[in-house]
């Protein structure tokens, strides 16, 4: 699957820094179809040894598209800022109110940093977040996250 072929959606990673939680969102592209964009620099080795001495042994069967930086994502993707969508836990704005569109992209931080000060600056009106009412949680596990985002995003495309 392609950008040009039938993907519903994508969902992008920016600079992520935990093995597990890539793997993890890996596993949920396969299982609806997404497309997994990986944008650089990972915390980790995404190398096939890597891949194989972690055991994800599903891995070959995510489509991954890979960049070197933001730049390079925008150039290569070309997306239309309306099929952006960023998370973030400081957005009052939250992920079930949007109207997804077809081949739009997901786009979640680092697990450390989140999202990068130019995102905030550049699509104030595309942030959104995932509600918690506790004051004892700092944020939610990012694969947690982008799996809820990425059902919520299938149920409006398809459902």
């Amino acid at each position: 699957m392609t950008k040009e072929q039938d993907t519903l959606f994508n969902i992008v990673l920016y600079a992520p820094d935990i093995p597990g939680n890539t793997g993890s969102i890996g596993r949920t592209c396969i299982a609806i179809g997404a497309r997994l964009v990986l944008i650089k620099p990972y915390g980790f080795e995404l190398t096939e040894k890597a891949v194989r001495r972690a055991g994800l042994d599903y891995w070959k069967h995510v489509e991954i598209a890979e960049y070197e930086n933001w730049e390079d994502f925008i150039k290569g993707e070309s997306p239309a800022n309306d099929e952006l969508y960023f998370y973030t836990k400081t957005s009052d704005q939250v992920y079930f109110n949007q109207e997804y569109k077809k081949n739009c992209y997901l786009i979640f931080g680092a697990e450390t940093r989140g999202l990068p000060q130019h995102i905030f600056e550049t699509y104030p009106e595309r942030l959104y977040g995932v509600p918690m009412f506790s004051e004892h949680v700092r944020s939610l596990n990012l694969s947690n996250v982008a799996t809820a985002v990425a059902y919520e995003a299938l149920r409006t495309l398809k459902y």
